[in-house]
C-alpha cells in the first residue's frame, strides 16, 4: 500500500502529494526549514536505541512483549516493534484492532472489554484472520458476547480481567469471578477463556502492586486447577510503562509452575519522554537490577519543533505551539534546543528558558531581556506524555541525527 502525503497540507510548502519514498528522496531538513513549523518529528537513532532496550529487557525476564498500538496508532510503527521480536500488538478499542489488522498485525491483545454491536461486527471481521483476545469481567457482558459469537459461528478468546478496588474495569471479589467463568461454562464452543489479565497502573506504590500480582497469580492457579484454561500456555498479562519491571519479576517467577506465558503492555518505551515516564524510568532503574544493567536506559525520542512569532514583552516570547500539537495534561513541552535559520547546529536551549502557559496553537515562553532571542528562531521542544501528542499529527517525520528526514510515519487516531 503506498502512502500519499498531502504536502501542502502540513509537510512542506511543495504542492504536489508524494508518497513517503518521494519525500525521502527529496532530502528535506528541519533546520534548513524544509518542513513546516510546528513539527513532531521522530529522532531514528533513539527510537531503534529504544526499540532494541525494552526487547532486550523481555528477553533476559523470560517474557514477551505485546506493545501498547495506543500510544503511537502508528502501523509503521507497530511493524518495527514487530520485527524486532514483539509477540504481538496490545489495543483498546475494535477500532484500533482493525487498523492494525488491516496493515498485517496477526496477533492482537485488546485490552479492554468488548461491548456493543458495532465493536463486536468489527471484531467479527477480523477472524479468524488473526489471533485476537479481549476482556472480560461480568457475567452480563459474557452473556453478550456468547450469543453473538454463536450467531457468526466464530470462537472468540476471552481473558479475566482482575481489577484492583478504586481503579478500572476489572472483577473484584470471588463471587464476581465465579459468575464469570460460570457463564463463560455456558458458551463453550463460542467463548474460549486463554488466561487473565490486568491493568496494576492504577496503583501508586510498589507494595500495593506487588501485594495485588500476588493475588493475581493465586486466582490464576486456581482457574487452573478448578476450571482450566481453553489455552496452553494460558496468557497471564499485565504492565502499563511505569511497573512492568515488578510485573515481569512477579510474574515470571511463577510461569513455570502455572504452566502461563507472560505478557508485557508497555506502550510509551519507543519515544519515551521527559517527563511522566522519565520519572517512571528512573525509579524502575533504582528496583531493578536487570533495567540499570542494560544502561544507558530509554531516551526521549520525539521532538516537537516550532518558531518564535513574537516577544512582545522583555521578559515573553510567543511560539507557535500550543494545545493542538502537544500533550499538557501531564506537564508542559520542556524547551531543549534552539536553532537560528542559517544554522545547521542547533545549540541547547538556555537553562531559564520554561513554557509557562499554553493555548490552542501559542505557548508563552518565559525568557530573559538579555537572551539571545529573536523572531523567527527555531524551538525544539521535548515532551511529557507521548500518548496525548501522537494523536494530534496524521504525520510525523523521522529524523536523523542531523535533522535529514528519513522517513515519515503516518498515524490513525
Amino acid at each position: 500500500m503506498q502512502n500519499i502525503l498531502p504536502l501542502n497540507k502540513g509537510i512542506c510548502s511543495l504542492e504536489s502529494p508524494a508518497t513517503v519514498e518521494e519525500v525521502v528522496a527529496r532530502g528535506l531538513n528541519l533546520l534548513r526549514e524544509d518542513l513546516m513549523l510546528p513539527a513532531a518529528v521522530l529522532l531514528s537513532n533513539r527510537l531503534e536505541h529504544n526499540l532494541a532496550w525494552m526487547q532486550r529487557f523481555a528477553r533476559a525476564s523470560g517474557v514477551q512483549l505485546a506493545p501498547h498500538g495506543k500510544t503511537t496508532m502508528a502501523p509503521a510503527l507497530f511493524e518495527k516493534q514487530l520485527k524486532a521480536g514483539a509477540w504481538g500488538i496490545t489495543v483498546a478499542t475494535a477500532q484500533q484492532a482493525r487498523v492494525a489488522a488491516e496493515y498485517g498485525v496477526r496477533r492482537i491483545l485488546m485490552a479492554n472489554q468488548l461491548v456493543g454491536r458495532q465493536n463486536m461486527t468489527t471484531v467479527s471481521h477480523l477472524l479468524p484472520g488473526c489471533e485476537f483476545f479481549c476482556l472480560v469481567d461480568s457475567a452480563a457482558q459474557v452473556e453478550l458476547l456468547g450469543a453473538f459469537f454463536k450467531a457468526q459461528g466464530q470462537r472468540l478468546n476471552v481473558l479475566v480481567e482482575l481489577g484492583s478496588d478504586g481503579g478500572r474495569a476489572g472483577v473484584r471479589n470471588q463471587q464476581q469471578l465465579e459468575e464469570v467463568l460460570d457463564a463463560l461454562g455456558r458458551w463453550p464452543g463460542s467463548l474460549a477463556l486463554c488466561g487473565v489479565e490486568v491493568y496494576e497502573g492504577v496503583l501508586d506504590n510498589e507494595a500495593a502492586v506487588r501485594l495485588f500480582l500476588d493475588e493475581v497469580v493465586e486466582t490464576a492457579r486456581e482457574i487452573a486447577v478448578s476450571r482450566g484454561f481453553d489455552r496452553s500456555p494460558f496468557l497471564l498479562t499485565g504492565a502499563g510503562s511505569a511497573w512492568y519491571d515488578v510485573v515481569a519479576e512477579v510474574f515470571g517467577a511463577a510461569a513455570k509452575g502455572l504452566k502461563a506465558e507472560i505478557i508485557l503492555r508497555p506502550g510509551c518505551y519507543l519515544t519515551h519522554d521527559v517527563g511522566i515516564y522519565r520519572l517512571a524510568q528512573q525509579e524502575i532503574e533504582a528496583r531493578s537490577a536487570l533495567a540499570a544493567e542494560l544502561a544507558p536506559g530509554l531516551q526521549p525520542a520525539m521532538q516537537l519543533w516550532a518558531y518564535v512569532q513574537s516577544i512582545p514583552e522583555p521578559q515573553k516570547a510567543i511560539i507557535t505551539l500550543g494545545k493542538r500539537d502537544a500533550a499538557f495534561d501531564a506537564g508542559l513541552p520542556v524547551p531543549t534546543l534552539h536553532c537560528r535559520p542559517g544554522n545547521m547546529q542547533p545549540l541547547p536551549a538556555l537553562p531559564g528558558w520554561k513554557l509557562t502557559r499554553m493555548m490552542d496553537q501559542h505557548a508563552y515562553l518565559a525568557i530573559e531581556e538579555e537572551d539571545d532571542l529573536r523572531v523567527g528562531d527555531m524551538i525544539g521542544f521535548d515532551i511529557s506524555h507521548p500518548c496525548l501528542t501522537f494523536d494530534k499529527w496524521r504525520w510525523i517525520a523521522v529524523v536523523d541525527e542531523n535533522y535529514n528526514v528519513v522517513d515519515m510515519v503516518e498515524t490513525y487516531f
